[in-house]
This record gives C-alpha cells, structure tokens and sequence, in this order.
C-alpha cells in the first residue's frame, strides 16, 4: 500500500517538486537508511538526512518522477558509502590507551607546571576559612557583583569587600609559602 502522499503525487498531474521531494522522503527514507546501515556506515541515520538534502537541489531537473527519485536517491546513498570508505581507508584506527603497555616515563604537564606533588587551588582553598572560601567562590567562580554577594552572603557591601581583599591576600601569603618550602 502505498503513502497517501505517494498516492496524491502519482495521481498529480503537475511537477510539484515539494510533494516529490515529501512523497519521496516518505516512501524511500527507511530504504535507504537500510541500506547503508546494512553496507557498514557509521552514522546511517544522518548520511541518509545527507542524500536527500543531495536530492532536493536536483528536483526541478529530475526526470521520471518517483522512479527516477527512487534511482538517483539510492545513486547518491552509493555514492556517499563509498565516500565513506575512502575516509575510513585515509583515516588512522584509533588505539585505546593502555596504562599498562605505556612505557614512558616523563612526567605529566600539569606536574612541570605546578611541581609534582604541589598543592593544588582547591587544596590552597581548604586551608583558608569558610568565609574566604564562600565569598572567593561566588565573586570569582561564579563571577557575581558585590552586591549580589552581599546578598547572597547575607553581609553588608563592604564586609564583601573586605573578606574578598582578606581572602586573597590569605591564598596569597599559602602560595608564597608553599613556593619557597620547594
């Protein structure tokens, strides 16, 4: 039994290519997904969604009328798993990574970067009050005013302010310290 749509179409007389374009997608879409997840393409869904969107451009010149759709449409899903291939041949495997065959031995970037066994900004954070930490988090990481602090914190402006300048002054004097024991 054939779409409505399909039907409506078959029975126009008139190219309209919107309702080939519709009648088309309705009766060949599932086929041609098929197809190409049954010839291996990684993503079938959207190479299909990729050879009707190849298809629309060339409705006005379509000859043939839903046979000639069905046969160019499935043209271009041929050609698209070949493209396909190709990629995949050009293309390196991926190799999962396996701590245990990794037989180097630098350190990481992270530990050049800040030392091996350094402290951390969370650790640095955890050794300054709660209060440091709350008004640091919240004008800083989360990038509010000081009023919104203020109200969040449930101070007044200037008590924001002046444990934000205690604050970093406190992480201040924890980096230095930690810096010159190295």
């Amino acid at each position: 039994m054939l779409d409505p749509l399909v039907d409506e179409y078959v029975q126009a007389d008139h190219h309209d290519p919107a309702l080939l374009f519709t009648a088309a997608y309705n009766e060949f879409a599932g086929p041609v997904c098929g197809y190409l997840r049954a010839r291996g393409v990684d993503d079938p869904e959207a190479v299909t969604q990729d050879v009707f969107l190849a298809l629309y451009p060339r409705l006005d010149t379509l000859q043939g009328g839903l046979q000639g759709a069905k046969t160019l449409l499935f043209s271009i899903a041929h050609a698209r798993m070949v493209d396909h291939y190709r990629r995949r041949e050009r293309r390196p495997e991926p190799a999962p990574y396996e701590v245990e065959t990794d037989t180097r031995r630098a350190p990481s970037a992270e530990d050049q970067a800040f030392g091996a066994g350094s402290l951390g900004v969370t650790e640095l954070l955890h050794g300054v009050a709660d209060d440091y930490r709350e008004v640091l988090a919240l004008r800083v990481v989360a990038d509010l005013s000081v009023e919104e602090t203020a109200a969040i914190m449930g101070k007044s402006q200037g008590a924001v302010k002046q444990l934000q300048r205690r604050a970093l002054g406190a992480l201040k004097k924890r980096a230095l310290l930690r810096n010159g024991s190295e």
